[in-house]
């Protein structure tokens, strides 16, 4: 690992703010939003964007380099550790409301960047430890589908009517919520019964990982519940909602308007680095495991966060991640901005 790649540790900073803000509660217990949707856009703004990519030697060098995998890996115990005292600290000690939704926020926020983001990373590379992983990561955010509809689905149907994770043009946030949770859940039942039924293996049976994924949901819930209490329950539901509501609002921003164009035999054209919205903004980049770099992630797959490339023909977003996101939960306001740059899009294709 070169000196300059040091700067992935700087992701775990939002972590080590939802450990303050729960040690330190009272208006604290917001500091890892203020951090996430403040401070991060504030240095968004000023560290500006980077579109430089790896020569072919660097490229071949950093795929190997397995401290990349690890500094994925140590979010487990970190998001773990952290789920572990929030339930203490809300089961031990008489917290104000505006405390317990500071908690819930900063700690969904976690939920969402060290969980779902960290998972879908480790979610796409083969191996049963990087498999297992991503499920660690996925239950308490009540999110384990995420791996099947996500493979399986959304890489697949991305950009097209089919995938309930790409949102419309002049689709609202808040609707487009409700449409990808709901259908997004429902999708992944249904793939993995086509997967069953292939293999000629009973759905209604523990080879179903939906079915599993259920059931070890239900059973961490019920841990909290006689471990911690009804209100810690509550509070780990809550935790879990911010955070797959997180996942969901990056998935909006990812592939608003953008759809990939019929062809004539009935078949969608193949997806290319013009079907997802990138970022090259610095501090989203390190903080999101290059998560922003969305249109190689969904041209190559396959390819590691730390080798994701920048195109100049991908569409652009005008502010990183996090800004974005806070834009998207202002409907006139995204639209503004956003819809002629569809057009653009539109038009360049």
């Amino acid at each position: 690992m070169r000196s300059q790649d040091i700067k992935y540790l700087f992701a775990y900073i939002l972590p080590a703010s939802g450990f303050l803000a729960v040690y330190a509660r009272g208006v604290w217990s917001y500091l890892a939003v203020l951090i996430a949707f403040g401070a991060i856009p504030l240095l968004e703004l000023i560290s500006g964007t980077d579109h430089k990519n790896l020569s072919n030697e660097e490229y071949l060098k950093r795929s190997e380099v397995k401290l990349f995998d690890w500094l994925l890996f140590l979010n487990i115990p970190l998001f773990y550790t952290l789920l572990l005292y929030t339930f203490y600290v809300v089961s031990s000690f008489p917290l104000a409301r505006y405390e317990l939704t500071g908690i819930i926020l900063s700690v969904g926020i976690i939920g969402g960047s060290a969980g779902i983001n960290v998972a879908h990373e480790l979610g796409h590379k083969p191996g049963v430890i990087y498999q297992l992983g991503a499920k660690i990561l996925l239950c308490p955010c009540l999110y384990m589908h995420f791996i099947i509809e996500h493979n399986r689905g959304h890489h697949l149907y991305v950009s097209t009517p089919q995938d309930p994770a790409t949102s419309r043009y002049g689709e609202l946030v808040y609707t487009f919520w409700l449409r990808s949770v709901i259908m997004s859940y429902l999708h992944a039942w249904k793939l993995e019964s086509i997967r069953l039924k292939r293999l000629d293996k009973s759905i209604f049976s523990f080879n179903n990982e939906m079915i599993r994924f259920t059931f070890i949901q239900f059973i961490y819930l019920v841990f909290i519940f006689f471990a911690f209490g009804p209100l810690t329950l509550f509070i780990a539901i809550s935790i879990g909602c911010v955070a797959f509501l997180l996942l969901e609002t990056i998935n909006y921003i990812e592939h608003y308007g953008l759809m990939r164009k019929l062809l004539p035999g009935g078949r969608y054209e193949r997806v290319n680095v013009n079907h997802s919205w990138n970022s090259d903004h610095i501090i989203g980049r390190i903080m999101l495991y290059e998560l922003t770099r969305h249109s190689d992630h969904h041209y190559k797959a396959s390819k590691k966060y730390q080798t994701l490339e920048s195109y100049e023909t991908s569409p652009q977003l005008p502010f990183g991640y996090p800004t974005s996101m806070l834009i998207a939960l202002i409907p006139p306001l995204w639209f503004y901005i956003m819809n002629p740059k569809v057009k653009q899009v539109e038009l360049s294709n």
